[in-house]
């Protein structure tokens, strides 16, 4: 009996694999995570998509891509006491600090990272309702954007990917 490791098959060497993220969330640290696995997933050269809905929409909206913002209320990875969170600045110092850090990691801002994706072939694609909801048009979004998509039309799309949300 040999105590060789198990290694699970993730399919690595299928030349048609996928992935795709659901972006839900339009605030700093919720925008990087998606955008750096896009770009591993590109990378290793997977089809890649992502879908802005909800809130994530503020990172493809040409009003707002680029003035994203960090609160450390309710986010004990801040290292924050919880009753200083909410204090007036507190955002504005949690998002200076943390466009600090990604600036000496030399990561891109949000628009400048959308942008280096679309070069590499990701696809970028907003959520119909929620296009409808907020009231924006695809000219006010970022240039590019594969198009605006209702939620079945993007399942279908994506058939098959592995799909993370985010």
């Amino acid at each position: 009996m040999t105590d060789a490791p198990i290694v699970p098959d993730f399919g690595d060497d299928d030349a048609d694999r996928k992935i795709a993220f659901v972006c839900s969330k339009g605030s700093l640290d919720m925008a990087y995570p998606a955008l750096i696995m896009a770009s591993g997933a590109l990378e290793h050269g997977i089809e890649t998509h992502i879908f802005f809905t909800f809130w994530g929409m503020d990172m493809i909206n040409k009003k707002t891509m680029g003035n994203l913002k960090f609160s450390p209320v309710g986010n004990p990875a801040t290292h924050m006491p919880a009753a200083l969170a909410p204090f007036p600045g507190m955002t504005t110092m949690a998002t200076k600090q943390m466009n600090k850090q990604l600036t000496d990691l030399d990561i891109p801002d949000i628009p400048t990272f959308l942008e280096h994706l679309q070069d590499m072939g990701c696809h970028l694609w907003a959520c119909k309702m929620s296009v409808d909801m907020f009231s924006l048009t695809e000219e006010g979004m970022i240039d590019g954007l594969d198009g605006v998509l209702n939620v079945s039309d993007f399942i279908e799309l994506i058939d098959g990917a592995q799909t993370m949300f985010v």
